[in-house]
């Protein structure tokens, strides 16, 4: 994890000096923000990959020694049938309409999204699908 970290913390800094170099020459204002968020989005993840590589240690992907089976074992929890994902990009794509409907339908997408994203985030604090 830590070489995937220094990748992404890499490639967020080539896209700093892409976004001065850029913004210097062009004087473009959406590319130049396209660059910046791009920039944005490769420091975020470098620095979360960092900050759990200190947290958890060293992964078998960080050994070159290591074999494939040193990878095995429980990686997490995932939801084994969860329909809040479907909700939530109704709802999304429902906020996004509204953009070119009118913002009244913009405003009712706003709160399916809110109300969806917080059943998503609270499906589990009930028990274990007790029905």
């Amino acid at each position: 994890m830590r070489i995937q970290a220094w990748m992404f913390t890499l490639v967020g800094v080539f896209f700093a000096a892409m976004t001065a170099i850029y913004w210097l020459w062009s004087k473009e204002p959406a590319g130049t923000t396209a660059l910046a968020i791009s920039c944005g989005m490769g420091l975020m993840i470098g620095y979360y990959l960092l900050f759990t590589t200190r947290r958890i240690g060293d992964q078998p992907e960080d050994n070159k020694e290591a074999e494939i089976s040193d990878g095995a074992g429980e990686l997490g929890f995932f939801s084994p049938h969860s329909w809040w994902p479907l909700f939530l990009c109704l709802s999304a794509a429902l906020t996004f309409f509204g953009f070119v409907i009118g913002w009244w339908l913009f405003f009712i997408g706003l709160f399916a999204t809110l109300m969806s994203m917080i059943g998503f985030v609270f499906q589990y604090y009930r028990g274990n699908f007790s029905h």
